[in-house]
């Protein structure tokens, strides 16, 4: 016995002179262009352990500590984050983090107007220590100069500082 859509299609054919639905040609079909859209993300390093991941396309950096800084860090038990609207340098020191260890501040890889905060950070600092490069983030930054990130290190340059 056969079951699924080819039994269905055969009884509706056959209940009704008319068909149900209709497939249109495809010289009707419209056909959407190649839509190309290009986004860049550009993951780049400090020499003083912070990252920052760019989307070209928005012009906004995801400000961070690396995983490295972290591990070295111990137990983050407080995070301190600038203000939100707050225009900051490259360079600046934009907060700090304190951990069982030791504290060490936070400095501005980019320059631009700080848009978000990551609020969660102020009840769990713990999350630096579980993931420093992606729910770890500190900050999102509006770059006032992109070109600030080409000047930033790669991974490979970044690791060579501290291997």
């Amino acid at each position: 016995m056969q079951t699924g859509l080819r039994t269905l299609f055969r009884s509706s054919r056959t209940a009704s002179s008319t068909p149900r639905f209709r497939v249109a040609p495809t010289s009707h079909i419209l056909r959407a262009g190649a839509l190309q859209i290009r986004s860049l993300h550009i993951k780049k390093y400090t020499s003083e352990h912070e990252v920052v991941n760019f989307d070209d396309e928005t012009g906004v950096g995801i400000v961070g500590i690396t995983d490295h800084a972290q591990s070295v860090l111990g137990d983050v038990v407080f995070v301190e984050l600038p203000a939100v609207g707050a225009t900051v340098q490259q360079g600046d020191q934009i907060g700090a983090v304190e951990s069982v260890k030791a504290a060490s501040d936070i400095y501005a890889p980019v320059s631009g107007t700080v848009e978000e905060i990551n609020e969660t950070l102020s009840n769990e600092p713990g999350l630096l220590n579980k993931s420093a490069e992606d729910k770890g983030w500190l900050c999102k930054i509006k770059l006032s100069d992109p070109s600030e990130v080409d000047k930033l290190m790669t991974l490979e340059e970044y690791k060579a500082t501290w291997e």
